[in-house]
């Protein structure tokens, strides 16, 4: 299910389409002035991180550098500790899986937010 930019020929400004099937007929109207001038533009391509591409470009958390670098990507955060609790056999309490999923999210502990 695509989405298709579109800018319009009449007032310049892009119109976003949602397209059920890439086969389907796209009849794109301007969302900002109704007119059915449209051009369809090449939208931008994005490709996610893998693990392993955060780690050559940001290091394994305390492998050389400073320690607090290991913490500027927050996919980063609690990489660590999951791998310790790991390798002793152990599940991860649900209060620290709470603390990992926040920093990950953007929400991060105090002592490393004032890093």
């Amino acid at each position: 299910m695509p989405i298709y930019e579109y800018r319009c020929d009449d007032c310049r400004r892009v119109t976003n389409v949602f397209v059920r099937s890439a086969r389907a007929d796209v009849h794109a109207r301007c969302e900002h002035c109704d007119s059915v001038h449209m051009t369809r533009m090449i939208s931008r391509v994005s490709r996610m991180k893998t693990g392993q591409d955060v780690l050559d470009e940001l290091g394994a958390p305390g492998v050389g550098g400073r320690p607090e670098d290991a913490y500027r990507d927050p996919r980063q955060i609690g990489r660590w500790v999951e791998q310790r609790f790991e390798d002793y056999g152990l599940d991860v309490p649900a209060e620290t899986r709470d603390m990992i999923d926040a920093a990950r999210e953007g929400d991060l502990p105090g002592p490393i937010a004032d890093l």
